[in-house]
């Protein structure tokens, strides 16, 4: 078997929340600006959190250096708990069996592909019980870019099989044009699963190598077991 790393993306792909990331910034960009809806004309699906907060704060005509965007961040990773437990954070159809099924296989790395921060992603990911199943992950903490955090990902997942990152099969799993994309951009395979950001038929265009509807699909399961 090809030594392989599974990297999976947190909203849309593993969770629904209804949007309490959102309103965790809201709250945030509120209490410090005065301006709930400085988030309004920003497209989240598929962005990282870094990236997100620099677009917010660059359209306020405020600072927006390192410093600020990670003063914004750590506010509202602060708020996320509350907002996260009250929406019941939930995991979409068939990604608790997914992850059973794969949690454990020999030659294989299970991660995280995400634009969430580290922190937010743990919190997101605590309601439904996901955690448990990523000890690793490449997170927009690490870079504000997505095919760059992806490959810090791999990377982290080679480490942990003990070989090298060029011997391993890399499967990003996500909901968006961007994980397609990003997933490409570093000679992954991409599963995309139409329950986020895009739809079956624009995830196809994007020529994404599986797509599906959710992850209880044959497809999907197959693609990702082998």
């Amino acid at each position: 078997m090809i030594p392989t790393i599974h990297l999976f993306d947190i909203d849309g792909t593993l969770v629904t929340g209804d949007g309490a990331g959102r309103r965790a910034l809201m709250r945030v960009f509120d209490r410090r600006y005065g301006r709930p809806d400085a988030l309004d004309r920003i497209v989240f699906h598929g962005a990282t959190d870094r990236a997100i907060m620099r677009e917010a704060l660059l359209a306020l005509a405020v600072a927006h250096d390192d410093a600020h965007v990670d003063a914004v961040l750590a506010e509202y990773v602060a708020e996320l708990p509350e907002l996260v437990g009250a929406d019941g954070y939930r995991a979409h159809r068939g990604v608790l069996p997914l992850l059973e099924a794969l949690d454990g296989r020999p030659g294989l790395a299970l991660g995280l592909g995400t634009g969430n921060i580290e922190a937010g992603a743990r919190v997101k990911l605590t309601p439904p019980d996901l955690n448990r199943f990523f000890p690793f992950g490449g997170f927009g903490s690490d870079a504000e870019d997505r095919a760059e955090l992806l490959a810090i990902g791999a990377a982290r997942g080679a480490a942990r099989l003990g070989v090298a990152r060029a011997a391993c099969r890399v499967v990003v799993i996500g909901d968006t044009l961007r994980d397609v994309q990003a997933a490409h951009a570093i000679g992954a395979f991409c599963v995309a699963v139409a329950t986020g950001g895009n739809t079956a038929d624009e995830l196809r265009a994007a020529r994404a190598e599986v797509v599906v509807d959710s992850l209880d699909d044959p497809a999907a399961v197959a693609a990702l077991t082998g």
